[in-house]
């Protein structure tokens, strides 16, 4: 396997920064320790070096998941990586399924979630702005290229959506206790919903309307640390800098209600008070 003209590459250089490029016969890849040729990587091998035009060394691959969803381009905040990783576990999304994003934002968690659920699979995405839908599709172009098991859609899982059937629904919205209609509506009984919130607040009141519509159980959450280590001779220590606090994950199972909990349960349609609020 070499690296052919047209796909997308990752260099690294000797402090481990990453810079991605999409080869292309007569590019260039420049940066403050010099430029490289592209012709000086097509035809070699994923790990072999390139040196710049100062002498500086470079190692060449193809990123991984990881190292796009870092790397691309922004114009909104991320759902890290370390909370990517969790969602697809605790969410359990297999190949083939069924899921319904509420909010796209830049497009990291939705890279994810498309590549695994598969060919096999459907994804659809809501957000309230075009631009931020438009931006999410370009960035899993570039990645994944075309992706014909998504379908994304500008508008608001707070309101009734047409579709039903989810295995899972994901939400990445500022009030996720205002989609909880859409969670009882279109998500399969026995199926998961995780919602990603900054704040605790945030957490309590969701959790709260979850069981007030006594369909749901199983509700657990989540907060993802993330602490390398530094190795270098005798000396063995945890890194001083770490990946704290980005969210809260909340996961939640459907289930089908019965007639007795059919009376005390919300009236849906009347979701709970925000935060703060009586």
């Amino acid at each position: 396997m070499v690296f052919q003209e047209g796909e997308l590459i990752v260099f690294v250089d000797r402090h481990g920064r990453y810079y991605l490029q999409r080869l292309q016969r007569d590019g260039r890849f420049h940066s403050h320790r010099g430029y490289i040729d592209h012709d000086q990587v097509i035809g070699s091998p994923p790990g072999s070096r390139a040196v710049s035009s100062i002498g500086e060394e470079f190692f060449v691959f193809y990123p991984t998941l990881m190292d796009y969803t870092m790397n691309m381009p922004r114009k909104s905040g991320i759902i890290y990586p370390k909370d990517t990783g969790v969602i697809l576990m605790w969410a359990d999304l297999f190949p083939g399924s069924r899921v319904l994003l509420g909010g796209v934002g830049t497009g990291a968690l939705l890279l994810a979630v498309v590549r695994q659920v598969g060919q096999a699979g459907r994804v659809v995405a809501y957000d309230v702005r075009q631009d931020m839908l438009d931006y999410a599709a370009q960035n899993l172009r570039n990645y994944l290229g075309e992706t014909p098991n998504l379908t994304l859609k500008l508008g608001s899982v707070y309101e009734p959506i047409e579709e039903k059937g989810f295995d899972r629904i994901l939400l990445d919205v500022p009030e996720p206790w205002q989609a909880i209609d859409t969670l009882y509506n279109s998500l399969l009984s026995g199926g998961i919903a995780c919602a990603y919130v900054p704040s605790i607040t945030q957490v309590d009141a969701f959790v709260n309307a979850l069981k007030q519509t006594a369909a749901f159980i199983l509700i657990e959450t989540l907060e993802v640390l993330l602490r390398d280590w530094y190795l270098s001779g005798r000396s063995v220590r945890p890194n001083h800098r770490m990946v704290g606090h980005t969210g809260f994950l909340v996961f939640a199972r459907k289930i089908e209600r019965s007639p007795a909990t059919e009376k005390t349960a919300v009236v849906l349609g009347k979701s709970p008070a925000s935060p703060g609020e009586g």
